[in-house]
């Protein structure tokens, strides 16, 4: 008997084992990065941890969605991150701008078009990248 490339039939998915809480970026200064990223996802500084101040806890940007967190590490940044966030924008010109104002910078590659989505690539004060996505795919209807 043949094997089906792809099933069409739908499967319910699994019972989830955890889910997504805290999203944690290493770095120098996690008071700076809160503030950056704060500013960028609208959102408060809900913790902080230590003394001197080690870990900066976002609040998270929607009422069941994981907190964008900082923890201070000695060691610098040394390559391209692994993971990292996708944002969504309205305007990606104007978004960069304000970015940019806030102390990110755009890296030195063209936006990225494929498959319905486009992309811009940024990265934070630390230099962490990140990515600004925008065009056919529309934010939800609370924006």
């Amino acid at each position: 008997m043949p094997k089906s490339k792809l099933s069409t039939a739908k499967k319910r998915p699994p019972d989830p084992i955890a889910k997504i809480g805290w999203i944690q970026t290493d770095c120098h200064d996690p008071e700076r990065l809160a503030a950056f990223w704060g500013a960028v996802l609208g959102v408060e500084v809900e913790d902080r941890f230590g003394n001197p101040v080690q870990y900066v806890n976002l609040a998270p940007a929607s009422p069941d969605g994981p907190r964008v967190c900082f923890q201070r590490v000695p060691e610098a940044k040394a390559t391209k991150n692994r993971v990292h966030l996708d944002v969504a924008v309205q305007e990606v010109d104007a978004a960069a701008s304000r970015i940019i104002g806030l102390g990110g910078t755009r890296l030195p590659h063209d936006d990225y078009h494929e498959d319905g989505y486009s992309w811009r690539i940024m990265a934070d004060p630390e230099g962490n990248e990140f990515c600004l996505i925008y065009g056919q795919y529309q934010p939800g209807p609370t924006w």
